[in-house]
């Protein structure tokens, strides 16, 4: 009977500091500039600008939510 008694109060000893480890870890930190793309709707606004239709249109509209097309950009073809 003594061995049970141990072996429960082992078992939840190793509980309570499994709890306490998980508890003491924090979150992961965000990154602190977290990268902007354009919305969708900047990016179809832009192609718009453009005239551009069909499959220049996902194209563009694909490139610009990578943010390989700016604003600065749409602002100089204009």
């Amino acid at each position: 009977m003594r061995t049970i008694t141990t072996l429960a109060a082992l078992a939840a000893t190793v509980v309570l500091a499994c709890a306490t480890v998980a508890a003491a870890e924090s979150p992961a930190a965000p990154s602190a500039n977290p990268v902007k793309r354009p919305s969708l709707k900047v990016c179809n606004k832009q192609a718009d600008a453009r005239s551009l239709t069909g499959p220049a249109r996902a194209q563009f509209v694909r490139e610009c939510r990578d943010g390989k097309h700016t604003s600065k950009e749409s602002k100089k073809s204009s």
